[in-house]
């Protein structure tokens, strides 16, 4: 299955992802709330929380699920902002949607999956994130929405394809 997909023309209308997940940046004033993840795939980078829906679970719903599970607080308001496609060239496949929110109850706390970790947008640590981010990310924080098409070889992004609208 991994040669399959080695090219982006291959990530078409016929492509699926094995997982589907979310992603969720929460702005306050100059900030972005980002988290150093702890476990599962891209342990130890930071970005922003979500994870995988679960079963009959819509993408909104799990992007307020694991804000809530990764962060101890509440969103109160969620935009959808893009979709990212993600192949790995061992095979692995994941479809993101990024989500912004604006507004939360309740203060950022660690867990087992997540250290909150607040940002002003002029500093955000490309450096120690995925190597995607760097392209789409700032644009989404300044209002606008992306649709993306990545090939990664373990966390060496290796070809994209990106769209702005």
């Amino acid at each position: 299955m991994a040669s399959k997909y080695l090219t982006l023309d291959a990530i078409d209308d016929t492509w699926e992802a094995a997982d589907k997940a979310t992603l969720v940046f929460t702005l306050k004033d100059d900030e972005v709330l980002l988290i150093r993840k702890k476990r599962g795939l891209g342990a130890g980078k930071i970005n922003g929380p979500g994870g995988k829906l679960e079963i009959g679970e819509t993408p909104r719903q799990c992007a307020m699920r694991e804000v809530r599970e990764e962060l101890c607080i509440s969103i109160l308001d969620i935009r959808p902002c893009g979709e990212l496609r993600f192949q790995f060239t061992d095979g692995y496949s994941i479809h993101v949607y990024v989500f912004i929110s604006t507004r939360f109850e309740g203060e950022p706390a660690e867990t087992d999956e997540a250290i909150p970790m607040w940002f002003k947008q002029s500093e955000i640590p490309y450096a120690e994130m995925w190597a995607d981010d760097r392209i789409w990310l700032p644009r989404v924080l300044e209002g606008g929405s992306v649709t993306g098409k990545f090939i990664f070889s373990n966390d060496i992004m290796i070809g994209h394809e990106v769209h702005f609208n």
